[in-house]
């Protein structure tokens, strides 16, 4: 086993025991979806023009979706506080891979996701949601969710690296609950203003919910959308691959260089 994967499966198994001493928060991170699907489907549903059952089955993947970017703040937030308490500083101390350390924070929280997932697929099926586009274009959906999440924690650990600071990195961290709303998750792009609709769709939440949505057969692809969103799957790899390329790197090396 290469010294990174060693490294990496310690830190993993450190993430896990930490999740497991905190389990209020894991309670509050599995039912804030739910109460949200509730809260949304119900209430602002009546109000749309996809109405009822119809916009709960269209509001399941964007809210997947924007749980999937909350990983920006989950990231952002532990960083930060191992940051500030000094256990990145005793971390670098170790003889072990640099990479080790985010990557374990991130491969945890890719698992903590998979598991939290469930309820809330449980939650709505319940309200109406189905699965219509075939088994195998349901588990590319979750393949896309998770690699997304997995984007979304890289971005997080970088900026929580970087603010060094928890209360900081949960201030900001707060403003990352803007994202989804400039985005398909909760409304369709179509009746927006020109401008503000480019923006959405050129949101990287707008492309990979769309995608979501095309392979659960939820709703098919808009007409007249921003690339990524008219061909969403092949856009939302493009976004995904972009960020990694941008944030593991700048992870990593903010990481290794510690505190200045």
């Amino acid at each position: 086993m290469s010294a990174l994967a060693y490294d990496g499966a310690a830190m993993l198994g450190r993430q896990l025991r930490r999740a497991r001493n905190n389990p209020g928060l894991l309670i509050l991170t599995q039912t804030m979806p739910i109460s949200m699907l509730l809260f949304f489907g119900y209430v602002f549903g009546s109000a749309l023009a996809v109405p009822g059952e119809e916009y709960r089955r269209f509001l399941v993947p964007g809210l997947l979706v924007a749980t999937a970017a909350g990983g920006i703040m989950t990231g952002m937030f532990q960083a930060a506080q191992d940051t500030h308490r000094g256990v990145m500083d005793r971390f670098r101390t170790l003889p072990m891979s640099r990479a080790a350390v985010p990557l374990g924070q991130v491969a945890a929280d890719l698992v903590l996701t998979a598991a939290g997932t469930a309820p809330f697929l449980l939650v709505g099926l319940a309200v109406g949601w189905r699965i219509e586009g075939g088994a195998l274009a349901a588990a590319g959906a979750f393949a896309l969710l998770l690699l997304f999440r997995f984007t979304a924690v890289w971005i997080g650990v970088f900026l929580g690296l970087l603010t060094r600071n928890e209360e900081a990195a949960g201030q900001l961290g707060g403003a990352t609950f803007l994202l989804p709303l400039l985005s398909s998750a909760y409304i369709p792009t179509e009746g927006l203003p020109g401008w503000l609709r480019t923006a959405a769709e050129w949101n990287p939440i707008s492309a990979v919910t769309t995608a979501l949505r095309d392979l659960f057969g939820n709703a098919p692809v808009p007409d007249g959308a921003a690339w990524p969103v008219a061909h969403p799957i092949a856009g939302s790899l493009a976004w995904c691959a972009v960020l990694l390329a941008v944030f593991v790197p700048l992870a990593v090396r903010t990481y290794a260089a510690g505190p200045r």
